[in-house]
C-alpha cells in the first residue's frame, strides 16, 4: 500500500534570511574653513623694449680706445698737410716745400713733431669726433636693445658727430691760421670764415660717417666673390665717399682761408678776386686735402670702427 504523506524538500529554515550586502557609507573629511575666493593673477606687463646694459661701462671704454687708437696714427701726418694748406694759401711757403721741410723735421727730431701742439690739436679733433660717433653707437645700441657692435647711421649721428667735429675743427683751424697764416700779429678769426668752416665740416662728416654704412652694401652687391673675400663694400665706402666730397668741400676750404688772410677792410678785396684764388689753387688743394682726409676719415675710420667692432665683440 503506498504511503501518500509527502516529504517536502530540503530547504531553508523559515527564519533565516539572505544575507544582503549593504554599502558602508566612507566619511570625507571636509575641512571646515571658509574657502577664500580666488583672485586672478595679474601677470606683471613686461617692457615692450629692455634696455642692453650689458658691459656698459667696458663698452664706454672700448669707445673711448679704438677713438684714441685711430686718432694717435694719423695725427701727425694729417698735422703735416694742414700746416702745408695754410702756408701755401697764405703765401709763407709751397705746398711741396712745407711737406718737405716738416717730413724732415719728423725724420731727425720726431718728439719736437710728436708732441708739438699742432700735432695735439688734430688727436683732440679727430679723437673727439670718432669717440662722439662711438659713444652715440653704444648709446643707440643701449636704447634700443641692439648688439654691442650695432652702428647707426641717422640724422642723429649726423648732428652729434657734426656737432662735434665743427666745434673742434674750428677751434684748431683759428689756431693754425695764426701758427701759420701770414706774418704779422694774429688777427681775430671773422665770421665768415668761421661759417665756411663750418660748412666744409658738415660736408665732411657726412660723408664719412652717414654714407658708408648706406653706401656699403650696394657696394658689396657689385663686387665679385674674390673680391668680398678680400676687402668689403662698407670699407671701399669709408675711404672713397671722404675723398669724392672733397672735390665740393676744397673751394669752400680755401674761401675761408682767404677771407682770414686777406680782409674786405685791406684794400678792398673783391668776390672776383678771391675765387680767381681759390680756382688758382684749387687743383693741387683739393689733391691734397684728399690725402690729408684718406688718412683722417678712410685710415682713421676704419680702424676706428675695426677696433671697436672687435673689441664689442669681445664684450658680447
Amino acid at each position: 500500500m503506498k504511503d501518500d504523506t509527502t516529504v517536502p524538500a530540503p530547504g531553508l529554515p523559515l527564519d533565516a534570511k539572505t544575507p544582503v550586502t549593504v554599502p558602508v557609507p566612507v566619511s570625507i573629511p571636509v575641512s571646515t574653513k571658509k574657502q577664500q575666493p580666488v583672485e586672478p593673477v595679474e601677470m606683471a606687463s613686461e617692457p615692450s623694449q629692455q634696455w642692453n646694459t650689458k658691459n656698459l661701462g667696458f663698452r664706454l671704454g672700448a669707445d673711448a680706445a679704438s677713438a684714441a687708437c685711430a686718432a694717435s696714427m694719423i695725427a701727425p701726418l694729417i698735422s703735416i698737410i694742414d700746416r702745408s694748406i695754410m702756408e701755401n694759401a697764405s703765401g709763407r711757403s709751397t705746398l711741396a716745400q712745407s711737406i718737405k721741410t716738416s717730413l724732415r723735421t719728423l725724420f731727425t727730431r720726431p718728439s719736437t713733431v710728436l708732441f708739438s701742439r699742432p700735432v695735439a690739436l688734430i688727436f683732440m679733433l679727430y679723437g673727439g669726433t670718432y669717440l662722439t660717433a662711438n659713444t652715440l653707437d653704444t648709446a643707440s645700441s643701449t636704447v634700443r636693445s641692439k648688439p654691442a657692435t650695432y652702428v647707426s647711421s641717422g640724422t642723429d649721428k649726423f648732428a652729434a658727430s657734426s656737432a662735434a667735429n665743427v666745434g673742434l675743427c674750428i677751434y684748431k683751424d683759428q689756431v693754425y691760421v695764426k701758427l701759420f697764416g701770414p706774418g704779422g700779429p694774429p688777427r681775430p678769426v671773422p665770421l665768415p670764415t668761421y661759417a665756411l668752416f663750418a660748412l666744409r665740416d658738415c660736408l665732411t662728416i657726412f660723408a664719412s660717417f652717414n654714407v658708408p654704412p648706406l653706401l656699403g652694401p650696394i657696394v658689396t652687391e657689385r663686387l665679385s666673390a674674390e673680391m668680398r673675400r678680400r676687402v668689403s663694400g662698407e670699407t671701399i665706402a669709408q675711404f672713397a665717399a671722404p675723398a669724392a666730397v672733397q672735390l665740393f668741400s676744397t673751394p669752400i676750404h680755401l674761401l675761408g682761408l682767404d677771407v682770414y688772410n686777406r680782409p674786405t677792410t685791406v684794400g678792398g678785396v673783391s668776390w672776383a678776386d678771391r675765387w680767381a684764388l681759390v680756382r688758382k689753387n684749387w687743383p693741387i688743394s683739393c689733391a691734397a686735402r684728399v690725402c690729408r682726409i684718406v688718412p683722417a676719415f678712410g685710415l682713421g675710420g676704419t680702424v676706428n670702427m675695426k677696433v671697436r667692432r672687435n673689441l664689442m665683440e669681445k664684450l658680447s
